[in-house]
């Protein structure tokens, strides 16, 4: 039987056209044969210094026959794999992001073969036009946030490569991501505050939900997502363990907190306390916030929105 032949192996020599070829041992396939990169230049000292840096990247990596594939076909079969675990509307926003901005620049390139110079080349040419779409007098690039969140998704793509040994490692490493422009928060001042307070003193049915989403800052889809198990009247908390979110055709569902962080308890002021104990005498409804019409229902975010 053959000597196994480690990754980073390489071998040289001279094409009958003139140029020289270089392979290097990257990965094995089930039968125990050797997977191969072919590196090419003009010179001997060229691709000598080609498979030196080769070499140092491909050691001690033992690659699937799979990393044949090219980044088109690996975002696809990463999208199957992350479908187990995103919410629908967040794979949906992942796939329009790759399918739009990033499979037509790199799809058809081998993953092996995807650089840092290219992811670099990427967000510059999406920055300067890559919107699809532009409205009249809409610039043709898109934001450095969007940018960012393209580098973000790609990031976690190239990373799950690696682990499952497509990859010898990820290219989205090298490179600073578009740095994000942060606005400053804008807050109620006092006199806007009183505005407020007037404004849904007005609207019995609203007083509660508002005041709570006022004196405690949660997030709309967490404030309707309220249980009243989730209340302790006796030590005045909350805890915050869902959100409700739309998924594809506008159903309502109840799911996790946008991140782990999301997750936790928050101890209210004691007027607000106060309104959830007395709003708890009279309820009918498991929710802290229910439909108005439809007491087994929760409130729906976008119904709180146009209220507001």
């Amino acid at each position: 039987m053959a000597k196994r032949r480690p990754s980073g192996d390489g071998m040289v020599r001279k094409r009958e056209d003139g140029r020289w070829e270089g392979r290097i041992v990257i990965g094995h396939k089930e039968n125990g044969n050797s997977i191969f990169r072919y590196i090419y230049a003009d010179t001997q000292k060229e691709l000598t210094v080609k498979l030196r840096q080769n070499i140092t990247a491909y050691q001690g990596v033992d690659l699937t026959e799979d990393c044949k594939m090219t980044l088109s076909d690996w975002l696809d079969r990463w999208l199957e794999q992350m479908a187990l675990v995103l919410r629908p509307s967040t794979l949906d926003h992942y796939r329009s992001d790759l399918a739009h901005h990033v499979k037509p620049y790199l799809g058809r390139k081998k993953l092996t073969q995807v650089t840092p110079a290219d992811l670099r080349k990427l967000y510059d040419t999406l920055k300067e036009r890559g919107r699809v779409h532009p409205h009249p007098g809409q610039s043709r690039g898109l934001s450095t946030t969007t940018v960012h969140g393209i580098h973000t998704t790609l990031h976690h793509a190239l990373k799950s490569a690696v682990d499952q040994r497509l990859l010898p490692n990820n290219p989205a490493d090298h490179i600073e991501p578009p740095k994000i422009a942060h606005k400053a928060m804008t807050i109620l001042n006092d006199e806007q505050l009183d505005i407020f307070m007037n404004a849904i003193k007005q609207g019995p049915i609203w007083y509660d939900f508002f005041y709570t989403a006022l004196t405690t800052g949660l997030r709309l889809g967490e404030i309707c997502g309220l249980m009243w198990s989730d209340f302790d009247g006796r030590k005045g908390t909350l805890s915050i363990s869902r959100t409700l979110h739309k998924e594809k055709g506008g159903r309502l569902v109840a799911g996790d907190t946008k991140t782990y962080a999301g997750t936790r308890k928050i101890v209210l002021p004691d007027s607000t306390a106060e309104l959830l104990r007395n709003r708890k005498k009279h309820s009918y409804s498991i929710w802290i916030f229910h439909d108005p019409l439809r007491p087994e229902a929760p409130m729906n975010p976008s119904t709180a929105y146009r209220q507001l």
